[in-house]
């Protein structure tokens, strides 16, 4: 006997149940423990950061991440499942800043780093124990008690021990440069992180600034023709959209080969490109001359704000040394020159498709304009400070840059110097973390020569298995074509201290690989026990200088957190301290799963790592994840007030419906629209259906006694053999989808059986199983029903572990005592090809075709299904599937409940009176609509019995209480229940029909049926 299953079920209450069970036998480790000694598979856990509660992208990360693992496992593999927090960085420093109502680096440093660090130390894991709880209650198995924590001393050593690798290979500079700076933070971020802060929707000024040509410029100016003597100015006409910038412009630049107009008005000149000149639209100006860009370089121009007026200091590229000299300067002071004048510079940067084909040059803030700097020997001027404020005595000094931008052009204005100011949407850099806008900032920074290591990194990226597969020459690919060196140090506290020394006296710089060569230094000073090697204690430690004796003390920067979590391959095992073996063993990984935003940032540090390190990948297969929008197609956020509470979702509907969802939806890496309403028509659609199913075989197997291990091999039907067949097929398809990291397939290919399960097999059987007699044919059913249900069982655990391990347990293991305990220990389902009929299999098919558009025509009429019909007709496409019909003729007519088939050929007959049809495409399928009294006395016993059916459930009846039915009505109503008492009798379990009114103690309804009045009552037989 199997436990009794109501068909009435809560999957919350009941998960927690089977999670209860899983603890109290551990499950998990035994799942892991069978495993041992077998094949490996390795799956690498993405660190999330505890500081902030788990949200409903994170369930979609984790529970991609369990399916592959859980397949494996019972596949026969030993999968390892090792956890990890990441607890560094911006991240977690910002919501402790937020805690504390700071909004600056100045406040920390008043409060104290070491407060500070102890506080992000508490953070971390603040939400420790939240983190744990939907990991274990959305079934994402994972060994949380060994987890890695990257703010562990030998987590950290191992960091430091790679950084060191890089440095012997030379792969480390500090370099003079321009990088993206978070002014709100104040510090560098690299490209992968700004890519990840990017707004399409920021808005900024779009300004077109007149810059005016020193006297001699314009008389030197190369003309077709002479400019009519005049005192008008002549201005280089250029556009910006960050006017913020102004001050620090030292030159312009044009393109060398493009022909640039020179337009007269009323009052001025303006130069700027002629093939933007007519989409500006400078009203009042007519075109007078031509030029080349050639013949404007080298001109020069006065400054739109000397920046010797202002307090500012300027000044200017030189030679510049070479990068093994890490201290460098490249900037030689200029004294003040009132008279100052900058120039015309060529560049094939310039654009003809936007602006004005004129370029502003601020060497402090763009990378090309650094770049134009250098290669031209410019001036530098920087007039905003590392807080992101306007320096100097400007009239907009102490304003943040953004809020400077209508003061800078005001004050241009007043002066005659804005031709014209609009706005523009366009998309911007956003610091990720704190969202504010990010500036491009020329300053010291460290540097990973990851440009160098591009082919390398391109060529293992060819060996990496992408899912879905555009991502690899895409998204990723393009990231690694476009590689830039990786700014890895921060100006910040909470981190990974850079372990770089240098020396006060001579400059040179030392790089510590591990603990054991810090502690070899000469005259070593500040290391204290016990060890944290966090700022600000690291920072006080100090030692010789090897090359000229002098004091060496730490560079005052953390690195980059997702080094941390890049470096986690290795890092994780202390490795190459301790462990390495268990490295090796875990090295590469197997398979990775995050969303498609961690191209930029886990999959790229992982992979340039482990690159420029072990001169390989470090992952074999990944699984992208596109982002979960809400129901409307937006991003989620708090502001918007439409972020999902997974606790919520689960407490409602339980994880394995959450997780269809998420694995179902659409492929992996689309995006999905989130909704509880699709969580509950996942529940509805597929979860109940296959419930109904499974509590359908109990409760019958049950008034039966039916044992499985007693059946035998029972002769089996055409359904039977047809339903096998597609088990089969299936078990084929979901371990292949998985093998190939498609979860999406294989889990839409089983919610297509169990739908062909419930609504064709178990509904054309249903006779089967309630008939009194144990016959053969009885027995067929029970093996076949139970075969499929145990075999989707096991294809299930990956996706929905619960559910899975519910059917399992009560169907399995209380006949099967060498059974292994949980269906998560059990071996995946093989496939036996050899019951695969594929002519069978599309015979169904077919004949479902043919019941489906037989549906549709009885719905056109308006006559129920079970009101029998005399007749259907029906065309096919050719005589091949006429006769695989055929031989399924019995399957049609119980379904359409007609009394016979006939096949036309020829015309369709859609116009003969008395039918009604329906056709998709080739196929075409009537039915007789006229209605013999016979027919009507049938289709009224079929209405009493679906009464009968709901009054017993209404009245609390057991499905297997046998009853007395009582009946009133008129003839009609008599001479179906005559006619068809048998049919009754037995569909409803009465041993007696009788015409009578029902006795006091009976349940008793009255109907209309058929526009006859009928009264029925129910007593239990005793």
């Amino acid at each position: 006997m199997f436990r009794p299953v109501d068909s009435k079920v809560n999957f919350p209450q009941l998960e927690k149940t089977i999670l209860s069970f899983w603890k109290q036998h551990q499950i998990f480790e035994k799942s892991l423990e069978t495993r041992r000694g077998a094949t490996q598979f390795t799956l690498y856990e993405g660190p999330p950061t505890a500081n902030g509660s788990p949200g409903i992208h994170h369930v979609l990360s984790r529970v991609f991440k369990d399916v592959i693992p859980r397949h494996r496992t019972m596949k026969g593999y030993y999968v390892p499942r090792k956890a990890g927090w990441d607890t560094h960085g911006l991240p977690v420093e910002l919501e402790v800043e937020k805690m504390l109502g700071f909004t600056g680096k100045a406040q920390i440093e008043e409060y104290g780093v070491a407060k500070f660090n102890a506080l992000c130390r508490e953070s971390v894991f603040k939400y420790l124990k939240e983190w744990d709880a939907m990991t274990e209650r959305i079934g994402f198995w994972l060994d949380l008690e060994h987890a890695y924590r990257t703010l562990e001393n030998s987590y950290i050593e191992s960091c430091w021990w790679a950084l060191k690798q890089l440095w012997d290979k030379n792969l480390i500079y500090q370099g003079y440069r321009v990088t993206p700076h978070c002014p709100r933070c104040g510090t560098s971020l690299s490209s992968h992180e700004v890519a990840l802060g990017y707004r399409d929707d920021a808005k900024d000024p779009s300004v077109y600034i007149k810059f005016k040509l020193a006297r001699s410029s314009v008389d030197n100016l190369k003309l077709p023709v002479a400019l009519p003597p005049s005192d008008k100015p002549v201005f280089l006409l250029a556009w910006t959209t960050t006017p913020w910038t102004l001050p620090g412009n030292t030159a312009l630049a044009v393109a060398s080969e493009a022909h640039y107009s020179i337009m007269e008005g009323s009052e001025d000149y303006l130069i700027l490109a002629a093939a933007l000149a007519e989409r500006i639209g400078l009203d009042g100006y007519k075109s007078i001359a031509t030029v080349s860009g050639k013949d404007l370089v080298g001109l020069e121009y006065q400054p739109l704000f000397n920046p010797h007026d202002f307090d500012v200091e300027r000044g200017r590229f030189g030679d510049r040394p070479s990068e093994e000299n890490l201290s460098y300067e490249i900037l030689t002071p200029q004294k003040a020159d009132t008279d100052l004048t900058y120039r015309v510079i060529p560049g094939d940067f310039v654009s003809m498709e936007e602006g004005t084909g004129i370029v502003h040059i601020a060497p402090a803030f763009g990378e090309v304009d650094f770049e134009a700097g250098k290669s031209e020997g410019l001036d530098f001027v920087q007039p905003v400070d590392l807080d992101g404020k306007m320096t100097g005595t400007y009239p907009f000094a102490g304003k943040f840059v953004k809020d400077a931008d209508p003061l800078v052009l005001e004050d241009l204005k007043s002066r005659g110097l804005l031709y014209r100011s609009e706005q523009i949407v366009h998309t911007y850099p956003f610091c990720w973390r704190c969202e504010a806008p990010l500036v491009y900032y020329a300053k010291r920074t460290w540097y990973i020569r990851t440009s160098l290591k591009k082919e390398a990194l391109l060529a293992g990226n060819a060996e990496i298995n992408w899912y879905p597969e555009h991502i690899k020459y895409g998204r990723f690919g393009n990231w690694l074509e476009n590689n830039v060196d990786w700014a890895f140090s921060r100006e910040r506290y909470w981190g990974t201290p850079l372990n770089i020394w240098n020396c006060s006296s001579c400059g040179s710089y030392e790089c510590i690989g591990s603990l054991d060569e810090l502690k070899a230094k000469p005259n070593l000073e500040g290391l204290i026990e016990p060890l944290d090697l966090h700022r600000p204690f690291v920072d006080d430690i100090a030692f010789s200088c090897s090359k000229c004796g002098g004091r060496m003390k730490r560079q005052a920067e953390v690195i980059d957190c997702w080094f941390d979590s890049g470096a986690m391959p290795f890092a994780q095992w202390h490795y190459p301290f301790e462990n390495q073996d268990t490295f090796k063993r875990n090295f590469p990984a197997d398979y990775i799963s995050e969303a498609v935003d961690q191209t930029r940032g886990w999959f790229y540090s992982l992979h340039a790592i482990s690159t420029l390190i072990f001169d390989r990948p470090c992952f074999n297969n990944v699984i992208c994840l596109g982002h979960i929008l809400d129901a409307e197609g937006d991003k989620m956020s708090k502001a918007k007030g439409n972020v999902v509470d997974p606790w919520s979702v689960l407490d409602k509907y339980g994880a394995d419906a959450l997780r269809w969802y998420l694995f179902t939806a659409a492929p992996a890496g689309n995006v999905r629209r989130f909704s509880s309403d699709a969580v509950s028509e996942v529940l509805r659609n597929f979860l109940l259906t296959l419930w109904n199913v499974y509590s359908f075989f109990v409760i019958y197997a049950n008034i039966d006694r039916f044992d499985p291990k007693s059946a035998g091999t029972p002769a089996l039907s055409d359904l039977d053999r047809w339903i096998l067949s597609r088990l089969n097929q299936l078990v084929a398809d979901v371990d292949g989808a998985l093998d190939n990291y498609d979860p999406t397939s294989a889990g839409r290919k089983i919610e297509g059986f169990v739908d062909e399960l419930s609504n064709w097999y178990v509904r054309r059987s249903r006779r089967r199983f309630w008939k009194s007699q144990s016959d053969a044919d009885k027995l067929a059913a029970y093996s076949t029903l139970y075969n499929c249900l145990v075999t989707l069982s096991k294809l299930l655990a990956p996706f929905t572990p619960f559910i899975a391990e519910e059917i399992y347990r009560n169907l399995v293991c209380p006949v099967e005592p060498e059974a292994v305990e949980s269906v998560h220990m059990a071996d995946f389902p093989v496939a036996d090809l050899s019951q695969v009929d594929e002519k069978l299999i599309e015979a169904t098919r077919l004949a479902m075709t043919v019941c489906s558009l037989g549906r549709a025509a009885r719905a056109k009429s308006g006559i129920k299904v079970r009101q029998p019909l005399s007749i259907a007709l029906v065309k096919v496409r050719s005589a091949g599937e006429k006769e695989a019909l055929q031989k399924l003729t019995y399957q049609i007519l119980e379904e359409l409940n007609v009394k016979e088939l006939e096949f036309c050929e020829g015309e369709e007959v859609s116009d003969r009176p008395g039918y009604v049809s329906a056709a998709e495409g080739d196929y075409w399928v009537a039915v007789a609509t006229e209605l013999s009294p016979e027919l009507e006395a049938e289709g009224v016993a079929r209405e009493v019995v679906r009464r009968l059916q709901t009054m017993r459930r209404s009245a609390g009846l057991d499905i297997a209480d046998h009853i007395l039915t009582y009946y009133e009505g008129g003839d009609s109503i008599q001479l179906a229940m005559t006619k068809f008492a048998d049919y009754i009798k037995q569909e409803t379990l009465s041993q007696e029909l009788i015409a009578a009114v029902s006795p006091v103690g009976s349940h008793t309804e009255k109907f209309r049926i058929s526009n006859y009045e009928i009264s029925l009552g129910i007593k239990k037989a005793s």
